[in-house]
């Protein structure tokens, strides 16, 4: 087994493994903007590699940026599902090399998640795992009844209550939690009574209701993304869902549980440095909490910065013309018309950048974003 750890580890782990690719890779997307992977997809397709990706029909914000995506990769080749419509979100994030190697990510493929967030994955060529995970991906694809074959392979909402409670019961020394937000009734109460009993629980990130037996710290040094739990130092699950009711019980969520000691090491190492820097950077701390401004606010003042700073576009529409039709062709355009397209088109592409990238903070820290 492998593990991804973000920001350090960045795009390129993922990027490596399609390109080394013989046969086929199957990838599920929430949301994207790696130009990186999208290139090394449509690369793989090139030297006859079959790319299989299923997309969210939808995710809030930013199922615009979807669309385009879905036909960018057809255009190139590239096979295309779309998740059915019947839970709340498709919001996994795996991908299977040649059916011999799973990505399970507690991340997204953006740059937010891989080089502002804290956010793990992990590689493992389990011979079982793979298996249920192309089980799945085959039953979403084909919008199939999925049925949970493997205890440690976490899908919700077909067992990952039953899993996760299980597991968190199981501790009998420590637990060590990420989560962005812990708000379901029964997990609290399962990590309540494991600290009554004399587990060390530590979580970093957000619980909803207080409690005198947890101890809760914010990441104060990054955005967190992770959904992680690391148990009595020698098991963790890694995966998208939190201990939220909805993400337990109303969405499709992946995750796995594992025995690897190097990896569980690793992730207790992270853990403890994250833990100790909490409280340090108060600045930046206070600075994190402050309110956000509205989304379209934001991303009106950007988009409106941003065009203002475009250079003039004439010179570029001159050489791009020449470039299509040669010196040859005569067409009658006029330069000012094609600058304030320019710039119209810029600020639509940056307000739906900044809305997709402001809607997820504003989702992590619990407010309702207003659309």
């Amino acid at each position: 087994m492998k593990l991804m750890v973000q920001p350090a580890d960045g795009v390129m782990p993922l990027v490596k493994a399609i390109n080394n690719a013989k046969h086929r890779v199957e990838i599920v997307i929430f949301r994207f903007d790696r130009s990186e992977i999208e290139k090394a997809l449509v690369k793989a397709v090139s030297r006859g590699v079959f790319v299989h990706a299923l997309i969210a029909y939808t995710n809030r914000g930013g199922e615009k940026n979807l669309r385009k995506l879905e036909m960018r990769l057809l255009a190139e080749g590239v096979t295309v599902a779309r998740t059915a419509d019947d839970l709340a979100r498709y919001h996994g994030k795996m991908m299977i090399i040649d059916r011999r190697e799973l990505h399970v990510l507690a991340f997204n493929f953006t740059y937010l998640d891989m080089d502002h967030s804290r956010a793990f994955g992990v590689v493992t060529g389990n011979k079982k795992l793979v298996a249920e995970a192309v089980k799945l991906f085959e039953a979403d694809t084909k919008r199939q009844v999925y049925s949970a074959g493997q205890p440690n392979f976490v899908v919700s909402p077909v067992n990952a209550r039953k899993q996760l409670s299980a597991f968190l019961q199981g501790a009998k020394k420590q637990i060590l939690i990420y989560d962005p937000e812990i708000s379901d009734q029964t997990m609290i109460r399962i990590l309540e009574d494991r600290a009554k009993a004399g587990v060390d629980i530590k979580i970093i990130g957000r619980l909803t209701r207080k409690s005198a037996k947890l101890q809760v710290h914010k990441l104060s040094i990054m955005r967190l993304h992770t959904r992680t739990i690391i148990r009595d130092g020698m098991q963790a699950f890694i995966g998208s869902q939190s201990l939220r009711e909805l993400e337990l019980s109303g969405r499709r969520e992946v995750g796995i549980i594992f025995r690897d000691r190097q990896i569980v090491s690793q992730l207790i190492k992270t853990f403890t440095e994250d833990w100790e820097a909490i409280g340090r950077p108060a600045a930046q701390a206070a600075e994190q909490e402050a309110a956000p401004e509205p989304v379209i606010k934001v991303a009106k003042k950007v988009a409106k910065a941003v065009a203002k700073e475009l250079p003039p576009v004439a010179p570029v529409l001159e050489v791009v013309v020449k470039e299509l039709v040669g010196d040859k062709v005569e067409i009658d355009l006029d330069p000012q018309e094609v600058e304030e397209a320019v710039k119209e088109a810029v600020k639509e592409a940056v307000k739906d950048a900044v809305r997709d990238v402001v809607e997820v903070a504003v989702e992590q820290n619990g407010f309702a974003v207003h659309k």
